[in-house]
């Protein structure tokens, strides 16, 4: 069996050793803080009761009444003037005009709302002769043209044209007797036709099964959505163009 080994020792061991002391920096203390201490202590002693707060009770004969708190008139009755002049006072109805006073005042023109816009002018020579602008030729007056209220030429050979190719057209039509002009009550009459159609195939639209889901049922709505289509672009047609020529053979 080995025998305990133990370290070995020392009498300075025993020895109380001190305690180094340490050293912490000192505190951080804001500039402000007797400011604050003093702010926080004169709002918490403004605040401080023991009890209810003594107040002055109001008076018995100080309560609130209607209208006690609305803007009171001065005590005078009158605004206070501000002007030293006073306006003289309006006449009263015993009072007679004074007769035979004439003014040159022209109310008429006073009482305009907007002034009035000065006329252009122009100055002609360095020594500063005015004239009115209007007068002085430099503005064109279309009145005084000679061909004033005249039709322009390109309109006349315009319309010469327009005649000449229209007479063409109906002499050719004359003379092949193939198209043949479309009478006013005619064109009105295919119109109502037109539209009577499309009424019709309107309503039987309209009369379709919400649910559609057979080949027949898509056939139909179909159909009827492509006939009111090409009945809309006839109507337009018809009522775009007032004269229509037919072909007979």
């Amino acid at each position: 069996m080995s025998e305990a080994i133990y370290p070995a020792g020392s009498v300075y061991d025993w020895i109380p050793k001190e305690q180094e002391e340490i050293k912490k920096p000192p505190r951080y203390v804001s500039k402000f803080r007797p400011a604050v201490i003093l702010e926080h202590k004169l709002t918490k002693d403004a605040k401080k009761t023991m009890g209810p707060p003594k107040v002055e009770l109001p008076s018995p004969d100080k309560y609130l009444k209607k209208h006690s708190k609305h803007p009171k008139p001065p005590e005078n009755g009158h605004k206070t003037r501000t002007c030293a002049v006073r306006k003289p006072a309006v006449p009263r109805r015993t009072e007679k005009p004074l007769m035979g006073i004439q003014t040159k005042r022209n109310f008429l023109q006073t009482t305009v709302m907007f002034p009035m816009k000065p006329k252009a002018i122009s100055v002609d020579t360095k020594e500063g002769h005015k004239q009115l602008l209007e007068n002085s030729g430099l503005v064109p007056k279309y009145v005084m043209k000679k061909d004033y209220g005249e039709v322009p030429m390109y309109l006349q050979l315009r319309s010469e044209a327009e005649r000449k190719a229209q007479a063409e057209n109906q002499r050719l039509v004359r003379e092949q007797n193939v198209l043949q002009r479309l009478t006013e009550e005619d064109h009105q009459a295919v119109l109502k036709g037109l539209k009577k159609k499309w009424d019709e195939l309107h309503r039987e639209y309209q009369g379709l099964p919400l649910l559609i889901d057979t080949p027949s049922k898509k056939t139909r709505k179909i159909c009827l959505e492509e006939k009111m289509s090409q009945l809309e672009k006839d109507i337009s047609f018809f009522e775009r163009f007032k004269t229509i020529f037919i072909y007979d053979d």
